[in-house]
């Protein structure tokens, strides 16, 4: 592709010269923002397990004589491919989602209840398989459409809307760090289908820890609590 002309191109006429810089400028944005989605592609690639501390905004939608609300949670995330990962809410709340590769466990410590559901039936509305389940983009193109975004936030963007019309989940937007060869997972923007927001940032990550093992995904329903299979 040739992103210059000559200068007998630019003689021709008085307009050839804006027109053709808005040609270029728009050439050069569209493979900027195409990177978005090799980007990810890396990050699945390279990125085989991850913990980080995160921090995550609820906000549901505005209704009728009410305004829409937020509330903040935070504590750690962690995920191993292709089949576990686990978030401990730590605030305001101890609460612990964790997927051995079996089931999805929910365990909610203020009612002293476990849930536990089969991880082939409860991966779809759990924001975390976007990421922590597949392998590579191919895959992930099996379960979602992926649309690069422009750039913001000092980050690049991928949409991710769920192929199925049956999906709890609307879109998902992926917020990546591109530094050289190495790509970070930033943000994960989720929109289910009854409007509500979850907006997940994550700080202090760690790549491929070593002492990270599936050991560590294991998950014992804690004496005394309640468990529901539904």
């Amino acid at each position: 592709m040739k992103f210059f002309a000559s200068s007998k191109q630019f003689n021709k006429s008085p307009t050839t010269l804006p027109m053709y810089a808005l040609w270029v400028c728009t050439m050069w944005c569209s493979v900027a923002v195409a990177d978005s989605v090799d980007s990810l592609s890396l990050f699945l690639k390279t990125t085989r397990s991850m913990r980080a501390d995160f921090v995550q905004t609820v906000t549901s939608p505005a209704k009728e004589n009410r305004l829409a609300k937020s509330k903040t949670s935070s504590g750690t995330f962690a995920f191993v491919r292709p089949s576990v990962f686990r978030f401990d809410y730590a605030k305001p709340f101890v609460q612990n989602i964790v997927a051995d590769g079996e089931y999805v466990w929910l365990y909610d410590a203020d009612l002293n209840q476990v849930t536990q559901r089969p991880q082939s039936q409860a991966l779809a509305t759990t924001p975390a398989s976007l990421i922590a389940s597949a392998n590579d983009v191919s895959s992930l193109q099996k379960e979602f459409v992926l649309l690069a975004q422009p750039d913001s936030e000092g980050l690049q963007w991928v949409a991710a809307t769920p192929h199925s019309s049956d999906s709890s989940l609307q879109r998902v937007r992926i917020g990546l760090r591109v530094k050289g060869e190495s790509v970070q997972l930033v943000q994960l923007d989720i929109w289910d289908v009854f409007g509500t927001r979850s907006l997940i940032k994550f700080d202090r990550t760690d790549i491929n820890p070593k002492q990270l093992t599936l050991a560590q995904f294991n998950f014992v329903p804690p004496k005394g609590a309640d468990l529901i299979k539904p």
